[in-house]
């Protein structure tokens, strides 16, 4: 029988901690895994420190079924992801071969120098599956339960596309919501009831801005569970409270 399966995503960065670039990365992960049965349970932003990225490794891979990377596998000096890795697992850090044939001859086609810093981009921890992509020179790569992409948005993309096929597939978890117009704490006393009559179902609870999508309603409560049954049980129960105390809402 499936169950949900658990997932740690790492962003690695000293870029990320100091606000000088906006992750873009988390967001699309959870998103695809979700849709797959694979709940994001936690995310860590750390910097571009071997013993930092060493230790969460550990930790998390041996907390969730899953544990996805991104950054810090290009071919400058700071990025140290797969060394990192390597030692997480107690290997060396190697070239792989075929990755880089493959990218020294498209830099060759380029006509771009295959500079000692670029071949970086051809090392994996020993052992590591390489998952290849079709639109992408620069590989992912899988150890046991760890999958390492890039931090570039466009570069990750192309290789989760690979990874997602790398992974056991979880119960699908659903998502159903009500548009209401409430504030958080109009309705907080109800809500805490539903989510403890229904404690596998996630209920989430989010205030809208004038510039958001749906700014013609105050918040947004989101449901998501693998049951439909209970799921629907649960949308009923807040929206009946809302009815109850005279706020306008909708079922989504």
């Amino acid at each position: 029988m499936k169950n949900t399966l658990s997932a740690a995503v790492i962003l690695i960065g000293n870029e990320l901690l100091s606000g000088s670039i906006q992750d873009k990365n988390l967001a699309h992960i959870a998103k695809e895994l979700e849709v797959r049965g694979i709940r994001v349970r936690e995310t860590r932003i750390i910097p571009d420190i071997e013993n930092e990225i060493v230790d969460a490794i550990t930790h998390l891979r041996n907390k969730f079924d899953y544990v996805f990377t991104t950054g810090g596998i290009g071919p400058t000096h700071d990025d140290i992801t797969s060394d990192s890795i390597a030692a997480a697992f107690g290997v060396e850090n190697v070239v792989q071969r075929h990755v880089f044939k493959q990218i020294e001859n498209r830099f060759k086609e380029k006509g771009i120098p295959f500079t000692k810093a670029a071949q970086r981009m051809a090392y994996a921890p020993q052992g590591a599956n390489i998952i290849e992509t079709k639109h992408s020179i620069i590989p992912g790569y899988q150890i046991e339960n760890v999958f390492v992409m890039a931090g570039v948005p466009s570069i990750m993309r192309l290789m989760l596309e690979g990874v997602i096929e790398c992974l056991e597939t979880g119960l699908q978890i659903h998502n159903i919501a009500i548009h209401a117009n409430v504030g958080e704490g109009e309705i907080a006393a109800e809500l805490e009831t539903v989510q403890l009559r229904y404690p596998d179902i996630d209920i989430g609870s989010y205030p809208q801005d004038k510039n958001s999508e749906f700014s013609d309603y105050r918040v947004i409560f989101v449901f998501k569970g693998t049951d439909l049954s209970e799921l629907e049980q649960a949308r009923n129960s807040v929206f009946r409270a809302c009815q109850k105390h005279g706020f306008e809402a909708i079922k989504v």
